[in-house]
């Protein structure tokens, strides 16, 4: 009989795929019985699927809303009206996509927070959490060009200024920006070049994906204690422990989806996105979608175009650097009292931004977006590292199995 290890195949045509093309035993070594995984895993470790799942729907509803597009300027618009209006189930392709849109991001933001809790971003996780940024990155990019693809007026004015963001970069500042626009203004050429990389980043994410889950295979994935594995005592078989604990964190994603595409479908969108470009009527405020605002407020709240600029990139790229700014040996805040207080205000600190992006730059909010940015940048570069220095950690379980199994857990391998 085909098998994988020591683990033997009874049907018959399992055997014959297994024998010509041993796809059964590497997915019994990805995400099935042969892959070992730390037994206690809580259902924060759920968000790597979901978002596995929420790629595909989103890769899935974007090619059938793709057959049906108009990437002109003259046609952007009225082609969404379209799909919505005379494609058959064409209004539910179109939210699910846009509203998945929404969750993806969810997703993202708190699994990168959950990272920075139970700190899987330190050794010898460093590259996957580099590919993780990676990712991130690529989906702003995917996000913010499919923003622009509707063509209302929000979309428009977005783009406009979004790409006049490059005009700072020296030197070749100004030909990168007419090369996003393709001409001299947004227009027919931008729309065509965003539908272009809107549809292609995604696969690109897909990618990455790949190399992601790889570099998590090398030394397995980390755990709420943020102590390694020490022997068998400490793990379980993926399958079927932890795919019926994502099966259950899928039919929580997909009802959360669900309510929002039949009962709130417009909830997120911004009423002048309704409204066809229009380049000669500025709308009173530009804002971009709500994943981007507490980025977008770094950018407006400081006073030079060119400063606004370097916080904005440099809030992302941060990012790359944490695993070497959080100088403490002990991974999981679990056993990190005072860096766990830090983390509850970086969370707070990061949705008042949102708060602060939503709002016109004026007056207090000005202020407050100024004091939050600062905040923003010094939990990296001086709570980070400060903190680890200074903090007394708890001590730390002997094994993942002691805290899980208690006073009945085995001992240790030595």
């Amino acid at each position: 009989m085909a098998s994988a290890g020591n683990r033997e195949y009874k049907s018959g045509l399992i055997r014959w795929i297994e024998y010509r093309m041993p796809v059964f035993s590497l997915l019994d070594g990805v995400i099935g019985r042969d892959y070992p995984t730390p037994k206690n895993l809580n259902y924060w470790w759920n968000l790597g699927s979901i978002l596995g799942l929420a790629l595909v729907i989103q890769i899935a509803t974007g090619i059938f809303l793709a057959m049906h597009y108009i990437p002109t300027a003259d046609g952007a618009f009225d082609s969404v009206q379209n799909i919505m209006r005379n494609v058959n189930n064409g209004w539910l392709l179109r939210y699910v996509h846009a509203n998945g849109a929404s969750l993806f991001f969810v997703a993202v933001y708190i699994h990168i927070f959950r990272a920075f809790y139970y700190g899987s971003y330190k050794a010898p996780r460093e590259l996957l959490w580099f590919l993780g940024v990676f990712i991130f990155v690529i989906m702003m990019a995917a996000a913010f060009t499919g923003y622009v693809l509707p063509w209302g007026q929000m979309s428009f004015w977005a783009a406009t200024v979004i790409t006049n963001l490059f005009s700072v970069i020296p030197l070749v500042g100004d030909e990168v920006t007419m090369w996003l626009w393709g001409g001299f203004s947004v227009g027919s050429p931008t729309v065509q070049r965003f539908f272009s990389l809107h549809y292609l980043l995604p696969f690109v994410v897909a990618a990455i994906i790949v190399l992601h889950i790889w570099a998590l295979h090398v030394h397995g994935s980390s755990n709420p204690l943020g102590i390694n594995v020490k022997g068998p005592q400490d793990t379980i078989a993926f399958h079927p422990y932890y795919t019926a604990k994502d099966a259950v964190g899928f039919g929580v994603f997909l009802l959360l989806l669900a309510f929002i595409v039949f009962y709130e479908p417009n909830y997120l969108n911004h009423p002048d996105n309704f409204n066809p470009a229009n380049p000669l009527v500025t709308p009173p405020n530009i804002v971009p979608e709500w994943y981007f605002l507490p980025f977008y407020a770094i950018l407006r709240s400081m006073p030079d175009k060119t400063l606004g600029v370097i916080l904005f990139v440099g809030s992302i790229a941060v990012l790359f650097l944490v695993p070497f700014l959080d100088t403490s040996r002990v991974r999981s805040a679990k056993f990190r009292p005072v860096f766990r207080q830090f983390f509850w205000i970086f969370v707070a600190d990061a949705i008042l931004l949102g708060f602060v992006g939503a709002n016109p730059p004026e007056g207090t909010w000005v202020i407050i977006g100024r004091l939050a940015t600062a905040y923003y940048f010094a939990h990296f570069f001086l709570i980070l590292p400060f903190v680890g220095w200074l903090e007394r950690p708890k001590p730390l379980p002997d094994s993942i199995a002691q805290p899980v199994l208690g006073d009945s857990a085995p001992e240790a391998a030595e």
